[in-house]
């Protein structure tokens, strides 16, 4: 904190991060981006695996830096009963504990909620976990794409009669993050008010399950008979709403309402539709839908450019957008000025494009430049600070090879 002003919201709580891969570190990055010191523990000798990931630049990971920028680092083998004690003194001194290991781990590693709480009962705990701390699947292996599985979002991707596809992308992974961190904020303010810090049990499975804007209830009111799958490139439900063949590129067109569909025809040129018996309701259009698609990729084909239809939509306010690629995305002028796609300086990598911050803050509109931390860059500087260890003990755990430390 500059004198009375501080850095971002979040400045002066402390987080102690036991997080690796994607869902952990998304959840303490945002914490870092709010301003938080985050103290990234990461597990002797190799520390978090995607130190490893590609791509690498001088034995520096992008895939590392991009999710674990703005926090300390510092390497520490827990197993060993002075690497514990350095994470028991840490626990002390934070206010928040973030951990994304099986359900199980932290707790053989000596660190359960119970344990943690007894050091210090004003900790916020947070576990981070595919399928949660409970349940039958609580102990099976997971990854992002599981969740997403068992959540039935898997299979509403694809055709009707082929097979299901995932979006790759780290969906669930930074969707879960997120609502962790939105928990620990949330829990931060209940101790605020009441001096009581608490546990959280986030999973991938259950932050996955929320997707289902319309399917669940829908399946449930219906008592069946209603059973929401995959439908291609278009809604099984809302017409239309999907993605459509233009002259040069695919579009999404999304225009269910009664009156985006009429202004939709009218910017083809053919109000007529909007009240043509196969068109005039939803019901109607869903019957109709594959006439409708071909009527709509008609006129997109045909018109002078895909400027040009997008053009004529726009003027009537009717939703749509273009397929980006990932190479076209992140030159959109409007991702750039908004600072969606942001440009940082890794002391090796250099400068390179990576997600921004997702949230805004009138009182902090600038985001703050951070940087990832070294393998235990920051061993020394934590323990001394925090723990108030000597330079020589340091150096003496080092060489037991309880703190390590690396060049990237």
């Amino acid at each position: 904190m500059a004198g009375n002003r501080p850095r971002h919201v979040l400045d002066g709580y402390k987080v102690l991060d036991f997080t690796q891969i994607v869902a952990g570190p998304t959840c303490t990055l945002m914490l870092a981006e709010m301003g938080a010191e985050v103290i990234k523990v990461e597990l002797a000798p190799a520390g978090d695996p995607t130190r490893a990931a590609e791509v690498m630049i001088n034995g520096r990971s992008g895939y590392f830096v991009q999710h674990n920028r703005g926090k300390k680092g510092i390497c520490v083998d827990v197993k060993t009963p002075d690497g514990l004690a350095i994470i028991k003194g840490l626990i002390e001194k934070v206010d928040v504990l973030v951990e994304n290991f099986a359900p199980g781990v932290i707790g053989r590693l000596g660190l359960d909620y119970e344990t943690v709480k007894s050091i210090n009962p004003k900790v916020v705990m947070c576990s981070i976990s595919a399928f949660g701390q409970t349940g039958p699947l609580a102990n099976e292996p997971g990854f992002d794409y599981l969740g997403a599985a068992y959540a039935g979002i898997v299979s509403m991707g694809g055709e009707r009669d082929g097979a299901p596809y995932v979006i790759m992308t780290a969906l669930g992974d930074v969707s879960t993050g997120a609502h962790a961190m939105g928990a620990v904020c949330a829990a931060l303010l209940y101790r605020e008010r009441t001096g009581l810090g608490q546990y959280l049990d986030l999973s991938l499975l259950d932050t996955y399950f929320h997707y289902h804007e319309s399917g669940i209830q829908s399946l449930s009111l219906s008592k069946g008979a209603i059973n929401p799958t995959r439908s291609g490139l278009h809604s099984w439900y809302a017409v239309p709403a999907g993605i459509f063949k233009a002259k040069d590129r695919y579009m999404i067109i999304i225009a269910p309402l009664e009156h985006q569909f009429s202004n939709l025809c009218r910017a083809m040129g053919q109000p007529e539709l909007a009240t043509d018996p196969r068109f005039k309701t939803n019901a109607d259009r869903l019957k109709n839908l594959k006439e409708l698609v071909a009527t709509i990729e008609a006129w997109l084909q045909s018109a002078p450019s895909d400027d040009a239809s997008m053009a004529a939509m726009k003027e009537l306010r009717v939703p749509h957008a273009p397929v980006l690629s990932v190479e076209e995305a992140v030159k959109h002028p409007h991702l750039r000025e908004r600072g969606t796609v942001r440009t940082v300086h890794d002391r090796i990598l250099g400068d390179f494009d990576v997600p921004g911050f997702a949230l805004r803050f009138s009182e902090f509109p600038e985001q703050l430049e951070l940087q990832a931390p070294f393998l235990g860059e920051h061993n020394e500087e934590v323990l001394t600070n925090y723990l108030g260890y000597s330079s020589a003990r340091v150096k003496e755990l080092q060489q037991k090879g309880i703190l390590r430390s690396g060049p990237a």
